[in-house]
């Protein structure tokens, strides 16, 4: 793999102070305070002065020397924790939460953020000594039942002190690329977590209602379709989407279905099958003939020849949580995707992604968005779920944890997770040569929210033809379909 290479210019802009890069007043995770969580980092304000800079000897200096099997140990102990503190709950939750009050809450989570934007800007600057202190003192503040702060403040320290292992000293040129997927050795762990968040989070199921809502418009009166779906939805067990979709083409007025075919796209080929399996078995006990195949194949190496069409049938392309994956520094393996799609001539594409800008050149900026980002979803899941339920702690730590880690500790092509804003979006497909269909369900999705009881504080807005889902006016997800 390349090694991303860090200029002399960039890492001048790195020095600059965190708030420069970031556009949002407040995050929105204490009701009823007029205080800001992100302080002004100017001579007048905040009565918290900057912290001196050490040589402390509780560093992280050793962390590159940690070996494989002490980070599965670690994931291993953060799960079966999870596990443990369900069983104390009753008598923890009964007692004060060490009587502090709100505002020496606020307090405590102000000079949170202050610690870990300061760590952030030392390591973007490649100060080990600084960044390891700073690391030291954030993960005694950052727990993982703690506030929905301090536990979306973990997850970022997690990703900041694997950045830091990584990177080169000062004087050195260039970032030392991971060398493996520690998360493909917790798959299962994973995979729960998926489960979780689509059980329990709106998010997928938003875009899956979504995105069969324009399915459904495009296959009326068809009688022969094809769903091309690309990534299977992060490999969701049981195929979920398709089976909605095949409930409702199979109660669908008109012309009966003579044949659905989906194709997946990915490389859990197994698992995609196991999938399919399950899908026709469901599809002939609901009267209709599926025809279920894979393409066993990343995004980037996809051809428009692995894709078979038949005469006379109606393509669609689903497209649910994935293309960012094939967002890289120099576009070309985006525009190849896309260009590819165009060539099959769908009569519509859905796009699904998170609607918000993970792709920045710079570290401090990426990371002050995600930072604001993550604490929306985690202040939701305050909401939804009480504060000891393990369920919670399963979705952060093995599910949003790793998304926050892989975009703040990774660069160059180990760095996947490159969410962006849907008006960059707008922009990527336009100069791909396709055409917004705009989406008119606003109804329909506020109805199917209720449906599936989603808790009070999400929003659905149509912005320019789009559909988006937002945790109190901070945009978590944004669907759009397009045609060429």
């Amino acid at each position: 793999m390349a090694h991303s290479l860090l200029s002399h210019d960039v890492y001048n802009e790195e020095k600059i102070s965190a708030m420069a890069y970031y556009p949002h007043p407040y995050l929105p995770l204490l009701e009823n305070t007029s205080t800001t969580l992100f302080p002004k980092f100017s001579d007048e304000t905040v009565g918290h002065k900057r912290l001196k800079r050490t040589t402390s000897t509780n560093s992280l200096n050793g962390m590159s020397r940690l070996q494989f099997r002490d980070h599965i140990w670690t994931y291993s102990q953060r799960y079966l924790a999870a596990e443990a503190v369900e069983a104390a709950a009753a008598a923890v939750m009964g007692s004060s939460e060490d009587g502090k009050t709100e505002e020496d809450e606020a307090g405590d989570e102000m000079r949170l953020v202050y610690l870990l934007v300061s760590c952030t800007e030392a390591v973007a600057c490649r100060d080990k000594p600084r960044a390891s202190a700073l690391l030291s003192e954030l993960r005694a503040s950052t727990l993982v039942f703690g506030s929905s702060f301090q536990r979306v403040a973990s997850c970022f320290v997690q990703g900041l002190a694997d950045r830091l292992a990584l990177v080169r000293p000062l004087g050195a040129v260039g970032f030392v690329e991971p060398t493996m997927n520690l998360m493909d050795h917790a798959s299962d762990k994973k995979e729960e977590a998926l489960g979780l968040v689509y059980e329990l989070c709106p998010h997928i199921q938003f875009g899956h209602f979504v995105a069969n809502s324009a399915i459904l418009e495009a296959f009326e009166g068809e009688s022969f379709v094809h769903v091309v779906d690309l990534g299977m939805s992060l490999g969701l067990a049981h195929g979920y989407q398709w089976r909605q979709l095949i409930q409702s083409l199979a109660d669908r007025a008109g012309p009966p279905l003579r044949c659905l075919r989906i194709t997946g796209v990915g490389l859990c080929a197994e698992r995609f099958l196991v999938i399919g399996d399950e899908l026709e078995a469901y599809a002939q006990s609901m009267g209709i003939h599926l025809e279920f195949s894979v393409i066993e194949s990343n995004l980037e190496n996809l051809r428009p020849k692995d894709i078979k069409q038949k005469d006379s049938e109606v393509l669609v392309v689903n497209s649910i949580l994935q293309l960012h994956c094939v967002v890289k520094e120099s576009r070309g393996a985006l525009n190849s995707v896309l260009q590819i799609i165009h060539e099959l001539s769908p009569k519509v594409l859905v796009l699904v992604e998170q609607d918000s800008s993970h792709n920045g050149p710079f570290f401090v900026g990426r990371f002050m968005e995600a930072l604001h980002y993550y604490s929306a979803i985690f202040d939701s899941l305050d909401a939804m779920l009480p504060k000891y339920d393990t369920r919670r702690a399963k979705m952060e730590q093995f599910f949003f944890a790793e998304e926050i880690k892989n975009i703040v500790s990774c660069e160059g092509p180990a760095r996947v997770e490159r969410h962006e804003k849907v008006d960059q979006w707008r922009r990527r497909m336009s100069r791909a040569g396709f055409q917004p269909a705009p989406l008119k369900i606003v109804a329909q999705a506020k109805q199917f929210l209720g449906k599936i009881k989603a808790c009070d504080g999400y929003t659905i807005l149509e912005e320019k033809g789009c559909l988006v889902l937002g945790w109190k006016s901070k945009p978590i997800v944004a669907a759009s379909c397009w045609k060429c």
